[in-house]
């Protein structure tokens, strides 16, 4: 049986990212399907692990043929980026440069073919930036290094997948930013996602971008007609199963029912909200369109209960499920 390698990056070393992750690979389960590794700092990691209360033995390694991949031992690609003092829950120009130096060695890694994919922990936008790199999170930051252009945030939950036109823009720009060609590839991007992840038909329910899908132009300027349904009519003579533009007031729920078997959302808050509804613990975002897999949890650094042990393994748990059931098989 192959087991895909799986570079899961620290992020944050101030939030509960560490936490979470030393919680996670005490489950050995991962082990009998993936290889796992981290990329962080290992004296974060011990740290975390102590608050935890976690059974892992954090184990340095210098380079990936160095690590063991058993359960017990949490291989850590030591970057030594941070002091064992980091201050808990407060935005550190250090943490953000190093969360972003953990993701780059992933990236370089997956590259350069020696992982499968990557599990990202939260980083922290203001930390990141304050650190000297100017991304509004990791989707970009992923599609840069990887010279990707088309590229979405799918964000995934046991009842609801949802993927986006635009995410981290003010909804002014977000709106001018959408128009036929980015709908058009965004559907055929949860088309693709979909067929590979073995459905044989998806079924793509596409919003609209004002109340009612613009209730046919009462509402907006137009911009249903303009951006939306050109792009849905293309998708569908290309043999795509995709509707729309539908009410994003009803059609979330339409598609918790099984009426769908993904959504299509204009802009962040209008895909992120519903997913959220339904629990941050549970939600996993993968950026779709990249060379390579990645996952993520879909909740943030948590920096007000980071260091007391009690943040939620079950969001980055099911990212690393994600990424065992999404990497590429021989």
């Amino acid at each position: 049986m192959h087991k895909p390698i799986i570079a899961i990056t620290m992020g944050d070393g101030a939030g509960v990212g560490p936490e979470i992750i030393m919680k996670a690979l005490q489950d050995g389960s991962f082990y009998e399907n993936c290889r796992p590794f981290i990329i962080g700092d290992s004296k974060i990691l011990e740290r975390a692990g102590q608050i935890v209360k976690s059974s892992l033995q954090v184990r340095t390694i210098t380079s990936l043929e160095e690590a063991a991949f058993q359960h017990g031992i949490a291989d850590c690609l030591d970057l030594n980026l941070l002091p064992a003092n980091l201050p808990f829950g407060q935005i550190s120009a250090e943490a953000g440069h190093a969360a972003f130096m953990y993701l780059k060695k992933a990236i370089e890694l997956a590259n350069e073919g020696r992982i499968d994919a990557i599990c990202t922990a939260p980083l922290n936008k203001e930390a990141l930036q304050k650190g000297g790199h100017i991304y509004p999170g990791h989707t970009e930051i992923l599609a840069e290094l990887t010279h990707t252009s088309d590229y979405s945030m799918m964000l995934s939950s046991p009842k609801l997948k949802v993927i986006h036109v635009t995410t981290h823009l003010g909804i002014i720009d977000a709106v001018h930013r959408i128009d036929v060609a980015r709908v058009y590839k965004v559907i055929s991007l949860a088309h693709e996602t979909l067929r590979k992840a073995g459905y044989d038909k998806p079924r793509i329910a596409v919003c609209g971008i004002n109340p009612h899908a613009g209730e046919n132009g009462l509402f907006g300027y137009g911009e249903e007609e303009e951006k939306v349904i050109p792009a849905v009519e293309r998708a569908q003579k290309e043999g795509i199963h995709a509707v729309g533009p539908l009410p994003a007031d009803t059609l979330f729920y339409r598609a918790v029912r099984g009426d769908f078997d993904i959504v299509v959302a204009m802009y962040h808050d209008q895909g992120h909200g519903p997913i959220k509804v339904l629990g941050l613990e549970s939600g996993v975002n993968i950026t779709v369109g990249l060379p390579i897999i990645r996952t993520s949890v879909d909740h943030g650094t948590a920096f007000d209960i980071a260091g007391k042990g009690i943040a939620d393994e079950l969001s980055i748990k099911e990212a690393l499920r994600q990424a065992i059931e999404l990497a590429p098989k021989p």
